[in-house]
């Protein structure tokens, strides 16, 4: 099925700025679907007949239509409601369908004067029964929204996006302000999220600023972002605790023309929500202090080592312990790059630059060693990264070692693509413009470090694959299968 930026991408005559305004509106639509309790629809031009290009289905009621709305054409499932709508600013119809009647309603969807598509709500009309006060109120906002898209005034471009913008919703809590800041209604959820901070008495007829700002036990400050939504002049967020709770409030000011005459207030006790994230960054800063705890004790067993190596009078002892040394430092700069961050994935091409410069000035025996890198490994998951910087080191110390002892090139390249299944392919070469592989040379038989490479690669499974460089040197090729940092 096609996507709404698939159809703004065939639609003529929508500008950048029209498609935004578009996809801000459906962004944000489901505030006035569960509002009105209806389902909304919304369509472009095609041709010389209108497209449903999006469709919401309101939270708050039942729906119109279970079967899928968008792609259709307008004269075929609304007859002229559309177009009438289109050529008169707004049209409204009665319609059958099968035992039930739908109160049918279409508007034009304008930015910076001009018409760039309708918008149509579906409900269906109740067999005599009177409305109650919550649905009055909700229907009178949500009339209220609807005239502000034909007044292109709503959705607000000022307002931020993301985080800051939608999280509560109808069904959490909604309040009426008027122009001044009180309450003229406030639904059931709403007064109870603010009875969560304390508040004891009515809030419909009181200041909403002065209700929040008198709390008992409040605690912080009423900063200026608070004032403004509480008060209902700006499209914003805020936050507000007390008494232990906590409230998410999100206004929504309601204009006519230039003119702000009132605002809807939502509001959301997201009390039980913010006490999980304090756990969650609780744990997460457990998790950094392990890493870098496990980082400062790998460093003592590398320094211990390294005082071992010194008082041994054996060569080949003296050698081994040193590339011990080496592997275990290698696990501390893992870990190291762990401790500075809250995701448990490392940003490997800065691990992969520091060890690769890290091992060249320590192996390099004599003459100058010119070590490059490009390409990126990407995001690289804790309990992998320890294996893909154990594999790294193991080659880059080979190629300077036994491939430039005199100096040279070592140049290490790092692709990654996407698999499917939740896998990325890692595909790493390391090349040396040196001496090339001695004659005979089979992994097999090779010495530890190569063993433990091709070990590793194995458990990950990867391939590897030793050749001679052109015009000289050796290249060593391997690929493994990394978990995606998302999956």
């Amino acid at each position: 099925m096609r996507t709404l930026a698939d159809f703004l991408r065939t639609t003529p005559g929508l500008d950048a700025a029209d498609t935004e305004w578009l996809h801000l509106l459906v962004e944000d639509w489901q505030l006035l679907a569960d509002l009105l309790f209806s389902d909304l629809v919304l369509w472009l031009p095609n041709d010389n007949s209108w497209v449903a290009v999006a469709h919401a289905r309101p939270m708050t009621g039942p729906m119109v239509f279970v079967e899928e709305v968008v792609g259709q054409d307008a004269t075929v499932v609304f007859g002229d409601l559309i177009d009438q709508a289109a050529r008169e600013g707004q049209s409204e119809h009665v319609r059958e369908r099968g035992q039930d009647l739908l109160h049918e309603r279409a508007r034009t969807v304008v930015r910076a004067g001009r018409t760039i598509g309708v918008l149509s709500i579906h409900d269906q009309l109740d067999s005599g029964r009177p409305q109650t006060r919550l649905e009055e109120n909700y229907a009178g906002m949500g009339d209220e929204l609807f005239a502000m898209v034909t007044q292109g005034s709503w959705p607000t471009q000022v307002a931020p996006s993301g985080a800051r913008r939608g999280a509560p919703r109808v069904g959490d809590g909604v309040m009426r302000l008027s122009e001044s800041g009180v309450v003229e209604y406030a639904s059931p959820n709403a007064l109870s999220a603010v009875r969560q901070l304390g508040h004891q008495g009515p809030i419909e007829g009181q200041v909403l600023l002065q209700v929040l700002s008198g709390l008992p036990h409040l605690e912080g400050h009423v900063d200026e972002g608070l004032a403004l939504v509480a008060m209902g002049r700006a499209a914003w967020r805020a936050d507000v605790s007390a008494k232990g709770a906590a409230l998410a409030l999100r206004a929504v000011p309601l204009m006519s023309g230039r003119r702000r005459h009132g605002a809807i207030v939502l509001a959301r006790d997201v009390s039980e929500l913010r006490r999980r994230g304090e756990e969650l960054m609780t744990k997460d800063q457990t998790i950094r202090e392990i890493h870098h705890r496990v980082k400062n004790n790998l460093q003592t067993v590398a320094a211990l080592l390294r005082m071992q190596s010194r008082r041994v009078p054996d060569i080949s002892a003296k050698v081994a312990l040193d590339e011990a040394v080496r592997r275990v430092g290698v696990i501390a700069m893992v870990y190291e790059a762990l401790s500075t961050g809250f995701a448990e994935a490392v940003d490997f091409d800065d691990v992969a630059v520091r060890g690769l410069r890290a091992i060249v000035e320590v192996a390099r025996t004599s003459g100058a060693i010119d070590s490059h890198f490009t390409g990126s490994f990407g995001q690289v998951r804790a309990e992998e990264a320890t294996a893909v910087g154990l594999i790294l080191s193991e080659l880059v110390q080979n190629a300077v070692e036994h491939g430039v002892p005199d100096g040279g090139n070592v140049h290490v390249d790092a692709q990654r693509t996407t698999e499917e299944e939740g896998e990325d392919i890692l595909r790493v070469s390391v090349v040396d413009d040196g001496r090339g592989l001695p004659t005979g040379f089979r992994p097999s038989r090779a010495g530890l470090g190569t063993r433990i490479v091709t070990s590793m690669i194995h458990d990950l499974g990867g391939q590897i694959r030793w050749d001679d460089a052109e015009p000289r040197g050796t290249r060593v090729r391997f690929s493994v299968r990394l978990r995606s940092v998302d999956s």
